[in-house]
């Protein structure tokens, strides 16, 4: 790994007010040199030193982003399009799909998963959590192609693979094939809706724990059941998280049933949550109720974003684009001024963003993984706002999207 200096490179450095509200963002022009995929130093002044120098053109540096949940293993992207087929028993017409589909897609399953992983670190992305169908019809036929698709990106994304039993646990009586994916390239102890379709809340859960505290692995459950069944199952989700000791460690995808809940029960839920540790992953829906973000992260409960497909049966929608996503998600609570758009931005990168709630610069360090993205902005506001276009991606300061403009 070579060591150079990013020249010309747009830094945040504080927020501009009149009083005390934020009216813009301040910036600088500044030199960062890369040493063993680390940040060495910054300096307004670039030295003349033997090392390469490479013109970030004033582009705006903001820390690289977090992909937290896609589904890599079955998608139509980079195939002929198709549309979905029309819904006529609930999420059970899709598991019923999935029978005759996914054998028919496995063939074509780690080509179009590494066409997927280009297409997240084109928008981005150096972190990658997938979950993958683990079930009695496709076996373990489709984590084998995740598994290999992701090794062969290892040196560009970190990932996670949660083994995902996508008709039920205990419905297709997967548990053995769960507890083999643990030993096969799984990170992650995956489930589905405890009460809807697996029809047993608590053999469900308590079965998840079990795989998770055998194999020593995290948690990540699909919990799409509405308003007090939700409520309950993540009351009993907090319970079992904690009596495993087991916090920090669990994610609910989804949590539709936040988007459901009254301000009291909402606050019961969320301080459940927020004592066991368990963060949420949404991908910020538009077709139903959206979880309240702003108040979830309040309540200190870490908030994730994720795409959760890129064109399947199931949607034929999405782009992996989070810039974009993050655009969606100001318009859909009406975040338009600059201080609200700025701090958005911590729900795509791990909760890291360049300047702290008080407009100080945190990062990047010196000594800083040099996992970045050069953007088409002047700052993060604009970057969301008008989604701005992504020009390089970096791991730890490697570029890995595409050549960086001319050497200097």
């Amino acid at each position: 790994m070579k060591n150079y200096w990013l020249m010309n490179v747009r830094l945040e450095k504080g927020f501009k007010r009149d009083g005390n509200r934020v009216t813009g963002t301040e910036t600088e022009i500044v030199h960062l040199e890369i040493e063993k995929g680390k940040i060495k130093s910054i300096s307004t002044e670039l030295p003349n030193n033997y090392l390469e120098k490479y013109d970030a053109e004033h582009q705006l540096l903001l820390p690289s982003l977090r992909e937290m949940h896609i589904h890599i293993d079955k998608t139509f992207y980079s195939g002929p399009w198709k549309a979905c087929t029309p819904i006529t028993n609930g999420i059970f017409t899709r598991l019923e799909e999935e029978k005759e589909l996914l054998p028919k897609l496995l063939p074509t399953a780690q080509e179009r998963a590494e066409n997927m992983i280009k297409l997240l670190i084109c928008n981005g992305h150096t972190h990658i959590r997938t979950h993958c169908n683990v079930d009695p019809i496709i076996g373990l036929k489709n984590l084998e192609a995740t598994v290999q698709a992701l090794e062969n990106y290892k040196h560009t994304i970190t990932y996670d693979i949660v083994a995902f039993p996508q008709h039920g646990l205990l419905r297709s009586d997967s548990v053995k094939l769960m507890r083999e994916a643990m030993k096969s390239g799984a990170t992650l102890v995956g489930g589905v809706d405890p009460a809807t379709v697996d029809r047993h809340i608590e053999r469900s859960l308590s079965t998840v724990f079990d795989i998770a505290a055998e194999h020593n692995k995290g948690i990540d459950l699909h919990l799409h059941d509405p308003d007090t069944l939700g409520a309950f199952t993540f009351s009993r989700l907090a319970d079992y998280t904690n009596q495993a000791n087991m916090q920090g460690r669990v994610t609910i995808s989804h949590g539709i049933a936040l988007g459901d809940l009254e301000e009291d029960v909402l606050t019961s839920t969320l301080a459940a949550l927020r004592e066991s540790q368990i963060d949420i992953t949404t991908t910020i829906p538009i077709n139903r109720p959206t979880i309240p973000v702003a108040k979830i992260d309040q309540a200190g409960i870490k908030v994730s974003l994720g795409h959760d497909s890129i064109t399947d049966h199931w949607s034929p929608f999405g782009t992996g684009n989070t810039i974009r996503k993050l655009g969606v998600l100001a318009e859909r609570f009406k975040y338009s001024d600059e201080y609200s758009l700025n701090r958005l931005l911590k729900y795509a990168t791990g909760g890291i963003t360049p300047l702290n709630e008080q407009g100080e610069r945190v990062w990047p360090q010196i000594g800083d993984t040099a996992s970045m993205i050069l953007v088409n902005a002047s700052c993060t506001a604009e970057a969301i706002a008008r989604r701005a276009d992504i020009k390089a991606v970096f791991f730890k300061g490697q570029e890995i999207k595409n050549k960086l403009p001319q050497m200097q």
